[in-house]
């Protein structure tokens, strides 16, 4: 499928600031850029960095005034499809090692103090797809999706306690919950098809038999309409935009829309990865 995207973002700068912008669709062997733009208001001169993983950052430092960002794309989507049952888990002995880092806790996804609880709770359960399946179904039945309900300070082991979040935290309870089980995990971002409303939106995806797949135990948004903005160990690493100075969001609008969207369409029961 084809997706058109769009994000605008307006601060007002009070003092010369830096910013670290991360809105612009990955480079991903299954996420083709047909055309795209990013229009900075005042024009500035940026610089530019891709990480290994595709995320696409940009760099810009902002004189105090008006800052506003405008970026467009349309994006070409195959996502890699499997039967979940086939998709085994990969022993940690096979892993690439560059991998391995996504095994380890990380700030926001505490694995090591969650690790008790994950044994006791999954640690039973088949390997494979079946089980980080599992891993999302605990989380979709056992914490509320409240809007408001944390900050940017709150971690997979606060959400154990209070048992309330948004997407940002289920995905940081799914990281921890599946490397604590030795199941390499990363946070995405993504604009997201169907979300209602729309917003920037965090799932996780794990590395299962040579793939990465992704999932979303919030299942507010389909699998297949994911069109990924950046990887990391957590938030941290893939935050829409990281700014070193002093300056206030004033404004943000994000949309995504099918460009051959069928009507009725909803999520499979497949295996989605980017292979």
């Amino acid at each position: 499928m084809t997706f058109s995207v769009a994000a605008r973002l307006a601060y007002e700068v009070r003092d010369r600031t830096v910013f670290i912008l991360n809105i612009e669709a990955a480079a991903l062997r299954n996420q083709k850029i047909l055309a795209e733009t990013l229009d900075l208001s005042p024009a500035v001169a940026v610089d530019r960095f891709e990480t290994e993983g595709g995320t696409r950052l940009v760099r810009a430092i902002v004189e105090p005034g008006t800052f506003t960002v405008a970026y467009d794309a349309t994006v070409e989507l195959a996502m890699h499809e499997a039967d979940p049952a086939q998709v085994r888990e990969t022993p940690v002995a096979e892993l690439p090692l560059e991998v391995m880092t996504f095994l380890n806790p990380s700030r926001y996804c505490q694995s090591d103090r969650l690790a008790r609880f994950a044994y006791r709770e999954f640690g039973d359960l088949p390997g494979g797809h079946s089980r980080v399946t599992a891993i999302c179904n605990w989380i979709y039945e056992n914490v509320d999706y409240v809007s408001g309900s944390t900050s940017s300070e709150t971690s997979a082991y606060d959400i154990m306690v209070q048992r309330a979040g948004v997407c940002r935290d289920f995905a940081h309870l799914g990281i921890a919950f599946c490397r604590a089980l030795g199941i390499p995990a990363r946070f995405a971002s993504a604009y997201a098809w169907q979300l209602d409303p729309p917003d920037f939106h965090a799932v996780f995806e794990c590395y299962l038999d040579g793939a990465w797949y992704l999932f979303d135990p919030t299942r507010k948004a389909a699998l297949q309409g994911l069109v990924r903005i950046g990887v990391g160990h957590d938030a941290a690493d893939a935050a829409f935009a990281t700014i070193y100075g002093n300056a206030e969001m004033t404004g943000m609008e994000v949309s995504i829309a099918a460009r051959e969207e069928a009507e009725g369409e909803v999520p499979t029961v497949k295996a989605v990865g980017i292979a």
